[in-house]
This record gives C-alpha cells, sequence and structure tokens, in this order.
C-alpha cells in the first residue's frame, strides 16, 4: 500500500497550494450542499474550481465510493480489531440493516424503550416504591459526550445529570441534593472495568446504601449497558437491568445504541427515534451521493485542502445555540480519537499530517475570548461556524444578535481588514483575514436535524480516514495511558516507585510528602 502523498492528485494539490500568491477565482458552481433541515455553505472557503475538482479526483483515487459500502455492507473496516462498524445499522429500518445483527439490535432497542417507558410512566420505581425523578448517567468518552449534547441540545422531562471525570469533586457534586429514593442510576462501560467509570459507579453505590440502609436498592436504582453482564451482576446490577454494548460499534459512535438510554428517559421512544431517523437520513444522502453532492465528503476534502495544504493544524468549532454547547467536545472526541493516527492501515508511518486539532467554544462567549488570537494571530487555522434559523424562542432581538455576530465573524475571517484599508498609524488595526470556515445552518434544532448533524461529522471523519489510509476505529494510544495510570496509581499507594520512570517518581515523592 502507498500512502496519499504519492497519488497523483495529492501531486497536484500540492503544486496548487504552493503557488505563491496564488488567489482562487470563484467558484463556477454553487458552493453550497443541503440535505433535510440542514445546510453547508462553504463559500468562505479558499477554493476555486480548480482546487474542487482535483479534491474530488483525490477521493475518486482514494476509493472513497468502495469504502463506503464495505462501511455500510458491514465489511471490516476496522482492520486492527478484525470488526465492521455498524453504528449506521442500528438507526437504519431494520429491512435495510446488514442480516447478520438485524435481530440483535431490533432486541436490544424494544429493551431499551421498554425501560425508559417504565421509568418514564412511573412503572419502574425505587426501593421505597417511589418513582424516579434524576437520573445520573455514568460513562466516559463516548459512553457520555453523545448522550449528553443530546440531552442538553434537545431537553427533556426528567432531570438528568452526567458523571465521567474521575475528580471525587465531580462525584460529590453531582450527587449532591439528590434523593436517593428517587434518584436512578445508569452506568456505561463496554469492560465494566472502566477506571473512572467503575470508580464513579462504586461512589454511587455507597452512596445510595448509606442513605437507604437498603442492601437490596442496587438492584432497584442501577441499570448497566455493558458487553461484560458478569461484572455488572457481581456489582449487584440484576441481569434484566443490564443492556448490551456491542464490539462492533466503538465508543464515540455508541449514542444510537442502549448507550443512549438516557435520551430515550429523556425524550421518550419517539423523541430518540426522530434522532436515528436524522441520522438515517445522512446515511441515505452519503451513501448515494456522489462526492461533489455530498456534505460529508466535501466537508472531508475541505478539511483536508485546509490541514493538509495550507497548514491549518487546529480547526475550530463554533457553535452559536447555547444548547450545542458540548458539540466541540463531542467532536474532539469524534474526530481527534478517530484519526489522531500516525500508522497506515498497513502499518506503515503516515507520510502525511492526519486530524488537526479540534477545539472550539460556546458563541458569542469565545468572541469575547479567544477570537482575537483568530483575527490577528500568526496561527493557521480553520473553522466551522454551526447556528440555528429558528431559535425555538421568541427572543427575536437577541438571535438576530446571535446570528449577526455568527454571520459577521464568519465575514472577518475571510476578508479581514487589510493594512491599506486602516489607518497608516494604526497598523495594530489591520487584520489579514484568508482564514477559511464553513457555515452549517439548521433550521430548527429538534431531533432529527441533529442526528443529521452528528452523522455529517461521523461520515466527514470516515471519509478523511479513507484518504490518509488510517484506521479511525481504534484507539491504542488511549490503552497506553491506562496502563502507565495504574503503574502510578500503585506507586501514589504503598507500592514500589521503580515501575515508574525517573521524573514520575519525583513528582510521585513530591506528592505523598506534601499531602501529609
Amino acid at each position: 500500500m502507498t500512502g496519499p502523498e504519492d497519488l497523483a492528485s495529492w501531486r497536484a494539490l500540492t503544486a496548487l497550494s504552493a503557488q505563491e500568491g496564488r488567489v482562487p477565482k470563484a467558484c463556477s458552481g454553487p458552493m453550497r450542499l443541503g440535505t433535510g433541515g440542514l445546510l453547508m455553505d462553504f463559500s468562505r472557503q479558499r477554493v476555486d474550481d480548480e482546487v474542487i475538482d482535483t479534491l474530488l479526483t483525490l477521493a475518486d483515487e482514494s476509493g472513497l465510493q468502495s469504502a463506503i459500502e464495505d462501511l455500510f455492507e458491514g465489511r471490516i473496516v476496522n482492520a486492527s480489531e478484525g470488526r465492521p462498524a455498524l453504528h449506521a445499522a442500528i438507526r437504519a429500518p431494520r429491512d435495510e440493516r446488514p442480516a447478520a445483527v438485524a435481530e440483535v439490535i431490533e432486541a436490544e432497542q424494544e429493551r431499551m424503550f421498554d425501560l425508559a417507558r417504565r421509568v418514564r410512566d412511573g412503572r419502574l420505581r425505587g426501593a421505597t416504591g417511589k418513582p424516579f425523578s434524576t437520573v445520573v448517567h455514568i460513562g466516559i468518552g463516548g459512553s457520555r459526550l453523545g448522550p449528553e449534547l443530546a440531552v442538553r441540545a434537545l431537553g427533556g422531562e426528567l432531570e438528568i445529570r452526567f458523571l465521567s471525570n474521575v475528580d471525587g469533586t465531580a462525584a460529590i457534586r453531582t450527587f449532591m441534593h439528590l434523593d436517593p429514593n428517587e434518584t436512578l442510576v445508569v452506568v456505561a462501560s463496554k469492560s465494566f472495568e472502566t477506571l473512572e467509570t467503575m470508580s464513579n459507579a462504586r461512589y454511587a453505590r455507597s452512596w445510595l446504601l448509606e442513605r437507604t440502609g437498603d442492601a437490596d436498592a442496587v438492584g432497584q436504582h442501577f441499570i448497566a449497558v455493558t458487553a461484560n453482564t458478569d461484572a455488572a451482576r457481581r456489582f449487584g446490577i440484576p441481569e434484566y437491568h443490564c443492556l448490551a454494548m456491542w464490539d462492533w460499534v466503538g465508543g464515540r459512535y455508541s449514542l444510537w445504541s442502549a448507550v443512549g438510554l438516557p435520551i430515550a428517559l429523556a425524550l421518550g421512544e419517539a423523541g430518540f427515534r426522530e434522532l436515528a431517523d436524522g441520522a438515517h437520513h445522512m446515511d441515505r444522502h452519503f451513501r448515494t451521493s456522489p462526492p461533489a453532492e455530498s456534505l460529508p465528503a466535501m466537508l472531508a476534502l475541505l478539511g483536508i485542502w485546509n490541514s493538509n495544504f495550507l497548514g491549518a493544524s487546529t480547526h475550530a468549532v463554533l457553535a452559536y445555540d447555547r444548547r450545542l454547547s458540548v458539540l466541540p467536545q463531542f467532536l474532539q472526541q469524534l474526530e481527534m480519537e478517530s484519526n489522531g493516527k500516525s500508522v497506515r492501515n498497513d502499518g506503515q508511518r503516515s507520510g502525511v499530517s492526519t486530524a488537526p486539532v479540534i477545539w472550539g467554544g460556546e458563541e458569542t462567549d469565545g468572541q469575547h475570548a479567544f477570537h482575537q488570537l483568530l483575527h490577528q494571530g500568526t496561527r493557521t487555522f480553520s473553522s466551522d461556524f454551526i447556528a440555528v434559523v429558528d431559535p425555538g424562542h421568541d427572543l427575536a432581538d437577541q438571535h438576530r444578535w446571535l446570528i449577526a455576530n455568527c454571520l459577521g465573524q464568519g465575514q472577518a475571517m475571510l476578508a479581514g481588514a487589510p493594512l491599506e484599508d486602516v489607518s497608516s498609524d494604526a497598523p495594530h488595526r489591520a487584520v489579514t483575514g484568508n482564514h477559511p470556515s464553513t457555515t452549517i445552518l439548521l433550521d430548527r434544532l429538534d431531533g432529527r436535524n441533529l442526528g443529521m448533524l452528528l452523522a455529517l461529522y461521523e461520515h466527514k471523519v470516515f471519509c478523511q480516514s479513507v484518504i490518509w489510509r488510517i484506521n479511525p476505529f481504534d484507539q491504542w494510544g488511549v490503552e497506553l495511558g491506562k496502563r502507565l495510570a495504574d503503574r502510578v496509581y500503585d506507586a501514589l499507594g504503598t507500592g514500589s516507585a521503580d515501575t515508574v520512570d525517573a521524573s514520575t517518581a519525583s513528582l510521585v515523592r513530591a506528592f505523598k510528602s506534601r499531602s501529609g
């Protein structure tokens, strides 16, 4: 296998980006694509017909269309672990799912919806007979970010709190002021061994037992989402309160599975299905559209142009809607854990840069924090602006200002304020501009449009992985950090510091001497 840098189209793009003083001409066609209630405008990208045509050739030379079919047909696309990636199958209608998983998906979804219905209508109650008023969802990474994003964005009827960080302060504050008799705890961990999740789960169990004095309360107040039901049972959760996680669905793609139980609890079965239907709409669009008309493919190709050829090593996600405040965190994991790789599928080191650093914030707060660097700093970056047309409230003037800022900031990043346009004695007012961005508009923030947005980014990540020739469905770097933490944990206790490096051993001694 050769690298993408060996393709004729990659060499052509390198030559185009290296043309000194090159100013892209206006594209002859529309720089806007849409499907359903989602519109993607890339008129503020530094591209022209020649660049776009060459990017589309890159997609063709990379075998993107056949890779898309492999994904949807359930073929092995996670090469290092020998697995398919079937997250799209979960949200598809039953007759469009690969036969090998159609029935198991249907059965597990019905179990999830049944649990959600019984919690929501009060038939499933706590140990003292009280209905549940609050749900605490314990999970980390994909077992938390997707469900929290959807619940924060779409609201719901139950109060749902999310706990992921192993920091004890987070655990204490999550359970603060809760009534244990009315609290349901969901523990989401594929292995049921994840350090942060199980540490918090044990705290939750102790919190419940200390306040109820009922040893049997765990079985009534806890639900597990896991592939390790034996471990969940040993923890005290009965099998009928265990929902399945599958190894053919990666954590950062798992909100569509039983990991999304908080979404079903908050929104009900209809709300969950609306979210999944939106994602499936994007799946169909992605699978059936040629790259030139495909929102995910074009978003991916523009990202590659910006990061590999224009030098943008960071990408900002600028969400102009408070309900999408978790989106930058969600995309950080989705993009950087998926494509933050330096080894190709053939085992050779990548000869090109892969995923950029993804970051962002809640706008317009970000404009008064980091936008100064974006406008007048020295770093090269790209960005996505995301806004909602119908705000879902009646504060029309505030929404008009919000959208004005969103569109105005994109204009400023591209056009800037050149030195010749400002006073000669005020060069500090100059803004270089020339920073590319894409603007994504949702007609409204409902389940269907949010599902489309999330699937858009999932497929963008897949497209880029195909072109970079890396595996977006494993995360071996994360495993290394876990192993090292185990050694340090022992050293911080009664274990020897000889198992860690000299610098870490010195820090361990410093911590222990200061902790009394």
